[in-house]
């Protein structure tokens, strides 16, 4: 962490504009896109895009990241949980990155691309205009406005409609969460953690644009996308060489998974559940707990849906699993002595697990599979809890 803060303390440092306008990149120089692959942390596990400017003449190689952010900044974690997450456009020397990414082993891959000297001067203001502080800031969204998605749309704003691109990179139609779900283990806290923090924004096929927002999509469409010039279609690269070269660092599960979890939680709850069948009685205590816990997930859920910025947060069909009343329904449930309705509040939380399998099938919204053994968790208590209350009478 402390490298990582001296970094930033160094970037945004160097962010200072240091080039005239009048500054003229020679025939020589080269703008760049540098893919970086996967790191340790969560946050680097897609990737990272950025763009490179060399140019030998003027003794200039630096690179332009967006993806700058500041974990020390005092408003971080309450501006993320809001989505409003400040990155910015850093501009440093492109031998500290490489420096950095091979320390981290991290592979990267440059692809230079094909611009008449008119576009990369284009290219270089566009980019110096952008990194003065005036400029630099932007709100980060992790799908559609991000490192990979800025030099995207850099290149389509230089080219004014001479970018061509093309499909060839996409084998099969993939929903966004897919995409997403590639990148993380499925049976990771974190991968958990978001899956069921957005709603179903994520489930609707991507399309090529939207692919993009991931820095290996991203490189893998400019191979193969040109650019209309003189009547003709030229390749949008011009060179492709690889800078560093490691293994890719695979995502695995977390050695206590999200899964593994839920599943022992789930043979807890079988037993305690069995024991209050047979004598008749049932554990207040493992229903106040399981109703205090779903409801404030879901009383989450909704904070995240309806009261912040994060585009992908609305419309989360998690709720029929964390469903928010069940927070005060906890504190009721576990009286000696309860109203009629709550057999039908139960029976409510029933039709609710099982419309989840359909919702999933049907595609409107994908559950991530460690949820499995949670409900049928739920199911189990909540079965049991209706016979419960039917057989007393309420």
């Amino acid at each position: 962490m402390q490298k990582k803060l001296r970094l930033l303390a160094f970037l945004l440092f160097l962010t200072q504009p240091f080039f005239s306008q009048n500054i003229q990149l020679s025939v020589y120089s080269e703008i760049s896109i540098i893919t970086s692959g996967p790191g340790d942390n969560l946050y680097e596990r897609f990737g990272h895009t950025a763009i490179r400017v060399k140019d030998p003449v003027l003794n200039l190689d630096v690179l332009y990241n967006y993806g700058i952010f500041d974990f020390n900044d005092p408003n971080f974690y309450t501006n993320f949980i809001k989505g409003y997450m400040n990155y910015k456009l850093a501009r440093y020397p492109f031998h500290y990155a490489l420096k950095s990414a091979n320390q981290d082993e991290r592979w990267v891959k440059q692809q230079v691309l094909n611009l008449t000297p008119k576009e990369k001067n284009e290219f270089f203001y566009f980019l110096e205009n952008n990194a003065k502080p005036k400029n630099a800031g932007y709100l980060y969204d992790p799908f559609f406005d991000n490192c990979a998605t800025r030099p995207r749309d850099i290149i389509v704003e230089v080219l004014k409609g001479r970018f061509i691109l093309k499909e060839d990179f996409i084998s099969k139609p993939k929903s966004l969460r897919t995409l997403m779900n590639e990148k993380i283990h499925t049976n990771s806290w974190g991968s958990f953690g978001i899956n069921i923090a957005l709603g179903n924004r994520l489930d609707k096929i991507a399309t090529a644009q939207e692919y993009l927002y991931l820095p290996e999509y991203l490189f893998s469409a400019l191979e193969t996308s040109k650019i209309k010039r003189n009547n003709t279609e030229v390749n949008a690269i011009s060179k492709t060489s690889i800078l560093l070269d490691f293994k890719p660092k695979l995502s695995k599960a977390d050695s206590l998974s999200p899964f593994l979890v839920f599943t022992i939680l789930l043979i807890i709850v079988l037993i305690i559940t069995y024991s209050n069948y047979k004598k008749g009685k049932r554990s207040r205590i493992l229903d106040f707990f399981i109703l205090f816990s779903t409801g404030l997930l879901g009383i989450l859920i909704l904070f995240l849906w309806f009261f912040t910025n994060h585009s992908t947060a609305p419309k989360n069909f998690n709720f029929l699993w964390g469903f928010a009343p069940n927070l005060i329904i906890a504190f009721l449930i576990v009286r000696n002595k309860v109203g009629k309705w709550i057999k039908y509040y139960i029976g409510l939380l029933l039709l609710f697990l099982i419309l989840i399998p359909f919702i999933h099938v049907l595609g409107v919204q994908k559950f991530t599979f460690p949820i499995i053994p949670l409900v049928l968790l739920l199911l189990v208590r909540y079965l049991f809890l209706y016979t419960s209350f039917k057989k007393e009478g309420i």
